[in-house]
């Protein structure tokens, strides 16, 4: 039977055909599920980097934002900080107000209280110098009775107030004249002690123009009705000194004067002013 050997030879070739094609439409099919697959990883790796480079972004303009706050921070810590600094200074200047002058301009009043300012080889300073010049000169002048001289004498060998009353005396004031308070420390403790131990109701202050104003306003909160005499002096390294000192002083004033600090000693009351005033009338 030719012919049925023929078509069976052609059916088994058509069937080897369609094999062949569906072997190669499943490889094309896995080709391309393999490139999907590849896509796929490549679109994965993009939105990876992409999250990447979001979170770093994210990161700086955070840091940015600290950054920029930090610093906005320190600058109103520090404009809070130079508004607090120059708040006692502002006080004093408040307080001493019509209270401060020359010695042309002093008024008359029964006491002048000189403040120390330091020995050098236990003589006045210049500064002191020139603030018991001032003192010597009211007196002179028949402006005040009596000179308090007041300062630090908390070591043996160093003795502010005799060294001014001794260069007091050299400038023509009598010696029954002078008082002398040995516990005047600071500024304060020297207000305070004039009222409570000296008994002393009204003075002239004298001292250098960038400290008086800060001794007028303590000396009114401790009670002495007060003028004061600012001596000039030249703007040197001294003065600057002084003027920056004094901001960090008058902080120190405001706050002992708030709290009515007592003196670092007090002790019992003396009547050398009074004694001294008798003796002028």
């Amino acid at each position: 039977m030719p012919g049925s050997g023929r078509a069976g030879r052609t059916a088994r070739a058509a069937t080897t055909a369609r094999l062949s094609a569906l072997r190669t439409g499943f490889g094309t099919l896995r080709s391309g599920l393999g490139a999907l697959r590849s896509g796929l990883g490549s679109l994965w790796s993009g939105l990876g980097a992409l999250w990447s480079g979001l979170g770093a972004l994210r990161a700086r303009t955070s840091a940015a934002l600290r950054t920029r706050r930090g610093r906005r921070r320190a600058v109103q810590a520090l404009m809070l900080g130079c508004v607090l600094a120059l708040l006692p200074s502002t006080w004093t200047h408040v307080v001493a107000a019509g209270r401060v002058g020359d010695v042309a301009g002093a008024p008359k009043a029964p006491v002048a209280v000189v403040f120390g300012a330091g020995l050098w080889r236990g003589e006045p300073s210049p500064y002191l110098a020139h603030r018991l010049d001032a003192a010597a000169e009211l007196y002179r002048a028949g402006r005040v009775e009596v000179v308090l001289v007041t300062g630090d004498n908390s070591r043996v060998e160093y003795d502010e107030p005799d060294a001014m009353r001794r260069y007091l005396t050299e400038h023509g004031v009598p010696d029954r004249r002078i008082v002398s308070d040995y516990a005047g420390f600071d500024t304060w403790d020297s207000c305070v002690r004039a009222k409570k131990i000296f008994g002393v109701d009204r003075a002239v202050l004298i001292s250098q123009g960038f400290h008086i104003r800060r001794a007028v306003t303590l000396c009114e909160r401790a009670g002495v009705d007060s003028y004061g005499v600012g001596v000039a002096e030249p703007h040197d390294a001294t003065w600057y000194f002084g003027g920056v000192r004094e901001l960090l002083a008058a902080g120190k004033g405001a706050t002992d004067a708030a709290l009515g600090r007592d003196p670092r000693f007090l002790g019992p009351r003396e009547d050398g002013v009074r004694r001294a005033l008798a003796t002028a009338r």
